[in-house]
């Protein structure tokens, strides 16, 4: 059996420059994928594309905003383009709750026009949009292939901000549908749901938070630890993988247990 998961598999990561996208970049490009990886920062994507070719591995950068059209558009076929097809997608890219200037999370009725506009706009949109971009490559192949997101246990149950909350729903109900109507074309559609992380978007200020407030995040879920970007990244893997080539329509918490005490 090989034990490369994704052997020869052309796939597209979204917000691959950093934190889980990253970390699934390195591990679908360890596992024998070509990745496109995909971010708002040429800088960041530069760095992703270099560590992986590094290590042996096989990458390209594709500079992309999600909440554009043509911008997913173009880094799809920039990997039809190189590596002759698209098999995986997976639409990674998100933003937090909006802050305040002090560096907390605004509260829901806080939250003014801009702050909406742009969490719908990247959370929603652009994982609506790397959805449909996929589909039409995949049908354009003739059919078959895998959609994984980035979504959030805070999109499962009520917890952590209300309207970040609100996006990550509209993605869980967004696969559990997909998966339904694409099941006959075999284009699979699952979501990964972490609880809290702390990664670039994450917390506002580059990761960068007090031991304090680590162990505060950290005794919000009952194994007592804060979520790694490594660990949805696995999960993401395991998901883009033959190994998961039933399932679909699934949202699979990464939360320390968050989700079964509600």
């Amino acid at each position: 059996m090989n034990s490369r998961l994704l052997e020869g598999k052309s796939a597209v990561i979204t917000g691959a420059g950093s934190g889980v996208g990253r970390q699934a970049a390195f591990l679908f490009a360890q596992n024998g994928a070509k990745v496109t990886c995909a971010d708002i920062r040429e800088d960041w994507i530069e760095g992703t594309v270099s560590e992986i070719r590094s290590a042996g591995g096989e990458a390209q950068g594709a500079l992309c905003d999600v909440t554009r059209r043509a911008d997913v558009e173009g880094a799809v076929a920039k990997a039809v383009e190189t590596y002759g097809r698209l098999d995986i997608i997976y639409n990674n890219a998100g933003i937090a709750s909006p802050m305040t200037k002090e560096g907390g999370f605004k509260s829901f009725v806080e939250a003014d026009d801009d702050d909406i506009d742009r969490l719908l706009a990247v959370n929603v949109k652009g994982v609506i949009l790397g959805c449909q971009v996929a589909i039409a490559q995949f049908r354009a192949q003739g059919g078959g292939g895998v959609i994984v997101n980035t979504a959030s246990v805070a999109g499962m149950i009520g917890w952590g901000g209300a309207l970040y909350g609100a996006t990550k729903g509209a993605v869980v109900n967004l696969a559990r549908r997909l998966a339904f109507e694409l099941g006959p074309e075999n284009i699979r559609v699952n979501n990964v749901c972490p609880g809290t992380m702390v990664t670039n978007f994450g917390t506002g200020n580059g990761g960068n938070l007090p031991q304090a407030a680590l162990d505060s995040m950290a005794r919000l879920q009952p194994l007592g630890r804060i979520i790694e970007p490594s660990e949805p990244a696995q999960v993401a893997l395991f998901l883009a993988s033959d190994l998961a080539i039933n399932i679909t329509g699934v949202n699979v918490p990464v939360d320390g247990g968050v989700a079964a005490g509600k």
